[in-house]
């Protein structure tokens, strides 16, 4: 059975998800929301195919670890005679020609490393969602396999028979194996790959060199950091939600959603993240896929989520070939959420692109067109500040005006002015600034309740949301107001579940939650450091960290009762909460010296 102690590898084109027994179990082509070509990570309980796997014969045990500061994996195999073999796994990621060379190709490395190891060599993709693909031996060196969108090719230097036939055979020298587009491959393969995986390891040290990281939790922080850019699609900027579908929230929820695509809330918050690590090029490339987007939205409008490429339309299907993770299907295919409306996303447009008007170390600044492009985006914050949306956690069935969703306008024009005011334009600075003390005005009258001390999530209700949190984060309310500590005291007393909190309690579509959503754990370990619990903060900081897989990273969900991931992964939500908690709660490099 397959669970969700994975390791990703990437080069920021493609991935791959690479189980503890060192088999590739889950990736997509020619991108992240492509077909997946490894799917046994949603083909149910024991899937026959949907993976690529190198196996020790008689194996009896299996280290895995990422070469230091890069998403290189090298898994270790030894059998019951103490022979060894290492797999070195990654996809070529690295400067060539003055551009970025990312392939639509995995690379594997085999090594012998004790004895005679006989290995076995399973490469069983999967075409059209869970279809068989077309396979042919194509010549000396190479196997072909026909996918809708392209041919992939294996070239090798093993045995292609003893590949194709999947026996076993002795492993008595490095063996290269390099998956790609069916396209001939120039040079000596063996040297090419080596070449390669040196070129990739520098190419991944040199950028986590660059990230301005907290004392503490290092190891933390930087592997966090390296699969948020492995969840950025270069080509575009675009960042997406985590690398899978369908991974339910818990066990036969029918919560299982398509997270492949960019979500405008999500990448704000990854931006926000790493620019706390100085990591401008994921911030540049996102704000080029901004404005991309900005130009195409008829009227400012602005939809929750988009493709990859800016794409507007994700309709939502089912793969009926797959079973689902552990057999508990549906497995979603697009996200019927890109028809939902969800203001919020007016002040995530403004925040992610604010830091532009500012920020003298990017290469473009953000000028007046740019913000008079953002004015549009502006203009519907303030239109529909006070109407009923889905939310941030986007219910299907049902609206409201949510307080979260109304702050997040509220910023839009309180960060416009700031733009203005960076501008020299004094006069849409008092426009912009006027209209965010109105909205502030709205907020704080329809959603705090008198009577029970507290911010309501919603402006008709007296609901409690963990989003309420993000209050602090906004700037809306202080960590000093007493109206933000009452509702954190409220939302913690309601929603919090022994060391994790709930996103709330009531029920939604699919009925009551029964996982809790891991960044609100964060968003609480945040707002207990600011209001002076500073030890809670870092204890529960230091147990969240001892719930990761051995890969350091988290899904969306976990069970407050058994400890167990669930959701989508590895779930940029989490990396960044795990990031923002390090910076905020590390000892100062000061305290070195």
């Amino acid at each position: 059975m397959i669970d969700l102690d994975l390791w990703p590898i990437g080069n920021c084109q493609v991935s791959a998800l690479v189980d503890r027994a060192g088999r590739f179990v889950w990736g997509c082509v020619p991108r992240v929301d492509g077909d997946p070509l490894f799917s046994a990570l949603v083909g149910g309980e024991a899937p026959e195919a949907g993976y690529w796997s190198i196996e020790l014969d008689d194996v009896v045990s299996t280290e895995q670890a990422y070469r230091r500061n890069t998403p290189v994996l090298v898994t270790r195999h030894v059998d019951s005679a103490g022979n060894a073999i290492e797999v070195i796994d990654f996809c070529p990621y690295f400067r060539r020609l003055g551009r970025s060379y990312r392939p639509v190709a995995f690379a594997r490395i085999v090594r012998p490393v004790a004895g005679s190891p006989r290995i076995r060599v399973r490469l069983r993709p999967t075409c059209g969602w869970g279809g068989a693909c077309t396979r042919r031996i194509g010549g000396s060196n190479h196997l072909r396999y026909q996918m809708d969108a392209l041919t992939m090719r294996l070239t090798t230097t093993a045995p292609v028979g003893m590949v194709h036939e999947e026996r076993a055979f002795r492993l008595e020298r490095p063996l290269h194996f390099f998956l790609g587009p069916d396209e001939s491959f120039t040079g000596d393969i063996a040297a090419t790959l080596d070449a390669m995986l040196h070129d990739t390891e520098e190419e991944w040290r040199e950028w986590v060199r660059g990230l301005a990281i907290p004392l503490e939790w290092q190891e933390v922080v930087i592997r966090s950091a390296i699969s948020l850019k492995l969840c950025q699609h270069e080509e575009t900027g675009a960042i997406v939600a985590a690398l899978t579908t369908s991974i339910p929230e818990h066990a036969g929820s029918q919560r299982n959603w398509d997270y492949r695509y960019c979500w405008i809330r999500d990448a704000y918050y990854t931006v926000q993240a790493l620019n706390r690590l100085g990591a401008l090029d994921v911030l540049e490339a996102y704000l080029g896929y901004l404005r991309n987007i900005v130009d195409g939205a008829r009227g400012g409008h602005i939809q929750p989520l988009y493709g990859v490429l800016g794409e507007a339309t994700l309709e939502e299907r089912f793969a009926s070939d797959l079973a689902g993770y552990r057999g508990m299907g549906p497995v979603r295919v697009g996200n019927q959420a890109y028809e939902q409306i969800q203001h919020d996303a007016y002040g995530q447009i403004v925040l992610s692109n604010a830091q532009a008007f500012f920020d003298q170390r990017l290469f473009r600044m953000a000028g007046v067109e740019d913000f008079e492009a953002l004015e549009k985006v502006g203009e519907r914050a303030w239109t529909y500040h006070d109407q009923p949306d889905a939310g941030l956690w986007e219910l299907r069935t049902r609206q409201s005006v949510h307080t979260y969703s109304a702050a997040m306008c509220w910023a839009a024009c309180d960060r416009l002015a700031n733009a203005a005011q960076a501008l020299g334009l004094e006069d849409r600075r008092d426009f912009w600034q006027d209209r965010a003390d109105q909205i502030r005005a709205r907020i704080e009258g329809s959603a705090w309740r008198t009577d029970t001390r507290r911010m309501s999530a919603t402006f008709a209700g007296d609901d409690l949301d963990a989003s309420l949190i993000q209050l602090l984060d906004l700037r809306f309310l202080s960590p000093e107001d007493s109206r933000f500590k009452d509702t954190l005291t409220a939302v913690e007393a309601g929603l919090r579940r022994g060391s994790h909190m709930l996103r709330y309690a009531t029920e939604d579509d699919f009925g009551l939650p029964e996982t809790a959503f891991n960044v609100c754990t964060f968003w609480l370990i945040e707002a207990l450091h600011f209001t002076g619990r500073g030890a809670d903060a870092r204890a529960l900081f230091e147990e969240m960290l001892t719930r990761r897989t051995a890969a350091g990273l988290l899904s969306e969900d976990i069970d407050p009762v058994t400890g167990e991931l669930w959701g989508n992964y590895p779930q940029t939500y989490s990396l960044v909460g795990m990031i923002n908690c390090a910076v905020l709660l590390s000892k100062p490099w000061s305290s070195v010296r």
